[in-house]
């Protein structure tokens, strides 16, 4: 049997768990909407991974079972673990959550004590990726439909084919449309057992690849920010604090025209920036972790 699958799919409870250093609001995707999504793209499975904390897998096992019409898709647990350097780590079938902050062999070993499978998700991404240390995971996310750099995609692939590593694809889904964007075949029983030992066993293969659209990336962005001022205020007066003025008056401006076609051209203007510098991070040598030291004046250099 060949069950098609979700391994990256987040909803609404997976927010308030990101950091310190994340915007408190990250999905809007509520159980509904994520089962009906599952539903309309014939999923017959789906693992959530919420970011460092299984709250919403319980939520929708039950929604799932009150509703007769998904009774064909089994949801099972999982977690994005966030490690001490920043960068994310997908553990799949796990019982008991793990916390975040814990280094890389760390969280390996406890997924391996729970019998879980690990992933490395996004593993060339510009902020949360393992990059090198993805090889400790028991598979590798080579095609990420959040990757819309498209450099960190191709550098992940190169790096899964020189490591011969087992590879899968992910979603990443963040708004409702995307659940289901990249799926992967598991030749398993819909089993949590079953498909946990397909997956360590290499019985697994890519289905299906499709990066996010330009609305779907604008509507996770608004999400984000007309629900992240107090997080903003705070960030801005850390981080830049004679800039804050600044910052003010374009959120103001912001809120106001949030869905004038000016931001699909500040959009369409950061995503070239975005290409270069992933082309410099990933091919060419530069710093990978610039990103994670929020400088502002470095980061825009890198663009010419």
């Amino acid at each position: 049997m060949a069950l098609r699958a979700e391994f990256h799919c987040h909803n609404i409870y997976s927010n308030g768990h990101l950091g310190d250093l994340e915007p408190p609001l990250d999905c809007s995707v509520t159980i509904s909407e994520q089962l009906e999504q599952a539903y309309k793209t014939n999923l017959d499975c789906l693992f959530v991974t919420n970011h460092n904390t299984l709250d919403g897998y319980q939520q929708l096992l039950e929604y799932k079972n009150e509703h007769e019409k998904f009774k064909n898709i089994q949801v099972y647990p999982a977690e994005e673990v966030t490690t001490d350097k920043e960068a994310h780590v997908l553990v799949l079938g796990l019982h008991k959550e793990i916390k975040s902050g814990l280094s890389i062999e760390e969280i390996i070993d406890e997924a391996k004590r729970q019998n879980a499978v690990s992933i490395a998700p996004h593993p060339f991404s510009l902020i949360d990726a393992l990059r090198d240390e993805s090889i400790h995971c028991d598979l590798f996310e080579s095609f990420n439909s959040s990757n819309i750099d498209i450099y960190s995609n191709k550098k992940a692939e190169e790096f899964a084919q020189e490591n011969d590593l087992n590879v899968v694809s992910g979603s990443d889904s963040h708004v409702k449309t995307t659940v289901g964007r990249c799926t992967n075949l598991i030749d398993s029983e819909n089993t949590l057992d079953d498909i946990l030992y397909s997956m360590l066993h290499n019985k697994i293969k890519i289905e299906k690849t499709d990066y996010v659209l330009p609305n779907e990336t604008l509507e996770h962005i608004r999400y984000k920010i007309v629900n992240s001022k107090p997080y903003i205020d705070q960030y801005v007066k850390e981080f830049y604090p004679k800039s804050f003025w600044m910052f003010n008056q374009l959120y103001n401006f912001y809120m106001k025209t949030q869905k004038n076609y000016i931001w699909r051209i500040v959009y369409e203007l950061s995503l070239f920036g975005l290409k270069r510098i992933s082309k410099k991070i990933n091919f060419e040598g530069h710093d990978p972790y610039v990103f994670r030291e929020r400088d502002i004046p470095t980061i825009t250099r890198m663009i010419f």
